[in-house]
């Protein structure tokens, strides 16, 4: 017998609308009018909104500001009501929502703990038990007995979090609040989450931040202007949000793409003269120059690379055809680690090497060659880019995600070390000093 998943949170054409009138007096005016004359416009904070979250799902919810992101989670924390629409939350939610929600400023830190608790449902003797685990991880001292109101933005998110992950509850739902805690604590709250995602919770988490998203969920919504532009894979739609954002331009992706996985990087033989086509893979720009095929490969062997340890001479080649002359090119490349975060990124600008002008109907290679670095046994991927200008302000021609994925198999000393990042042993000095 098949297992239904369990659903603790179901939104169904969620919608709020709110009123904006031009002036205060149009107010009045409307709610007086004998025939009920409109004299406001609506405005669509969320429209038809759906979707639904499982036991165990991390949903990331990104968005450029007045998306709609905020007023989602309020409506789920029952913070709104929606104009029209439902939504179903079964099991206990701690939120951390707009810096100072459910706090009230003129009780101690410590009397905010027992008032934000028994919001969520607990009773005293239930937060007295869980007390000690509350204070340490907050770790703000004897501020704990000072008024919120005297809190500073990064005090006053370490209670909020410290109360919020040791309730135990079902949901935890994040609304960018940790932006504003200094680099320890964030450290010490992504620990914490993990720890919350490993035992089965359900995590919304809002956040600008693409790499985030990406690193910490298995589910995305995209919202865009109140409605939701997309929703599945994580790194398709950060790929895509991260494209929109900075060059107003949508990833162009081949059917099979979507949910992007290695299917797309074939390579037929393992020698110098075998490329990966691009075609396959998700791209953004305006095509004025456009990457067709990528190859990898070592120095000292002259064959293409899909698999090997690192620590070797390597060139990454990328192949250009030119569809308009270009006079400043700008052509470089990201390594992503199986996160999505970029761990190496080369291009001509930033190196001070010029290509030339890239004149219209030619093709080009570009090839750069480095010292391979020793890194954690994982896959990892190469995204290409070519544009026009300088780094500060140029025209994005063509970016191709995830271009050519190699598979880092070197197992000493990175599998012990855990970091994706290692030196070679023969480079590292070890030295010890007694003192007396």
């Amino acid at each position: 017998m098949i297992r239904r998943m369990e659903e603790l949170i179901t939104a169904q054409n969620l919608t709020k609308v709110y009123h904006l009138y031009d002036r205060p007096l149009d107010r009045i005016k409307e709610t007086f009018h004998p025939f009920h004359k409109k004299y406001h416009r609506d405005f669509y904070a969320l429209r038809d909104v759906s979707f639904k979250a499982n036991r165990g799902d991390i949903i990331g919810i990104i968005g450029k500001n007045g998306a709609g992101k905020s007023t989602l989670l309020q409506i789920i924390t029952g913070v709104l009501s929606p104009t029209s629409g439902a939504v179903s939350v079964r099991g206990k939610v701690a939120a951390l929502l707009e810096l100072g929600a459910g706090f009230n400023p003129d009780l101690s830190g410590i009397e905010n703990v027992f008032f934000q608790s028994s919001l969520m449902g607990y009773s005293n003797d239930e937060v007295q038990k869980r007390l000690d685990g509350i204070l340490n991880f907050a770790d703000i001292g004897d501020f704990i007995h000072q008024p919120v109101k005297t809190y500073s933005s990064g005090m006053f998110v370490r209670l909020a979090f410290a109360v919020a992950i040791n309730v135990d509850p079902d949901i935890l739902i994040i609304d960018e609040a940790l932006s504003v805690g200094d680099f320890r604590f964030r450290q010490k709250c992504i620990r914490t989450m993990n720890d919350f995602i490993v035992n089965g919770k359900t995590v919304l988490f809002v956040s600008h931040d693409s790499t985030s998203i990406a690193e910490f969920c298995n589910k995305a919504i995209w919202l865009m202007d109140g409605t939701i532009y997309d929703f599945g894979d994580p790194k398709y739609i950060c790929n895509n949000y991260l494209s929109f954002m900075s060059y107003g331009m949508l990833s162009y992706a081949s059917s099979s793409s979507k949910h992007l996985s290695s299917a797309h990087n074939k390579i037929s033989n393992i020698n110098s003269g075998d490329w990966a086509d691009v075609s396959g893979c998700d791209s953004f720009g305006d095509r004025f120059a456009e990457i067709t095929r990528v190859n990898f490969f070592s120095v000292d062997s002259g064959k293409s690379i899909r698999a090997f340890d690192g620590g070797c001479r390597v060139v990454f080649a990328v192949e250009i055809t030119v569809n308009k002359t270009i006079n400043n090119a700008i052509v470089g490349f990201h390594m992503n680690d199986p996160k999505g975060n970029g761990i190496l990124g080369i291009n001509t600008d930033v190196y001070g090497k010029n290509i030339g002008t890239l004149f219209s109907g030619t093709k080009v290679v570009v090839e750069f060659e480095f010292d391979f670095p020793i890194l954690k046994a994982a896959q990892y991927s190469f995204s290409p880019a070519i544009a026009e200008g300088s780094m500060s302000d140029h025209i994005q021609h063509h970016w191709v995600h995830d271009a050519y994925l190699i598979q880092v198999t070197r197992a000493e000393p990175a599998a012990k070390l855990g970091h994706y990042l290692v030196l070679e042993r023969d480079k590292v000095s070890i030295r010890r000093s007694d003192c007396s």
